[in-house]
């Protein structure tokens, strides 16, 4: 019982070092994947204590869309609860104000770098945005994301 102990101290002493010299050597740094076209301070556009409930619509017409554009929303703080595909096509993003919140919506558009808004209140639908994305939406390369 006691060997077994000590073999179990002895090899987790040595992953620890192992790990810890795997970081601390000379170029480790650039195997860190780090998503270098988002500006880390302005990440995250919505406060800790905001909650604002979006659907997205793949108004694009590319595949995926919607998911990854579902991401880039959650990384900048806003609450994505539903996602699907738009009854048509668009070339541009649109936000639709369904509660009339427009600082909000002005949230959104500043998200995606600019977007219409359109304000469309719906009480029936329990979100505060709809956003269609449209095909000039160009999410950030998702190299964390699967």
């Amino acid at each position: 019982m006691r060997k077994l102990v000590l073999l179990t101290a002895v090899v987790a002493a040595l992953l620890a070092g192992g790990v810890s010299w795997l970081m601390a050597r000379p170029g480790s740094e650039e195997r860190v994947m780090v998503r270098s076209d988002i500006d880390p301070d302005t990440m995250r556009l919505v406060a800790d204590t905001v909650r604002i409930k979006v659907e997205l619509l793949n108004a694009s017409g590319g595949r995926g869309i919607a998911r990854r554009a579902m991401q880039y929303f959650r990384d900048r703080g806003f609450d994505v609860v539903s996602t699907g595909n738009a009854a048509g096509r668009s070339d541009s993003s649109v936000v639709l104000d369904r509660t009339g919140n427009a600082e909000w919506a002005q949230l959104a558009a500043r998200a995606l770098g600019g977007a219409r808004i359109e304000a469309q209140p719906d009480t029936s639908r329990y979100l505060d945005l709809t956003i269609l994305i449209g095909s000039s939406f160009r999410p950030p390369s998702q190299i964390l994301y699967p």
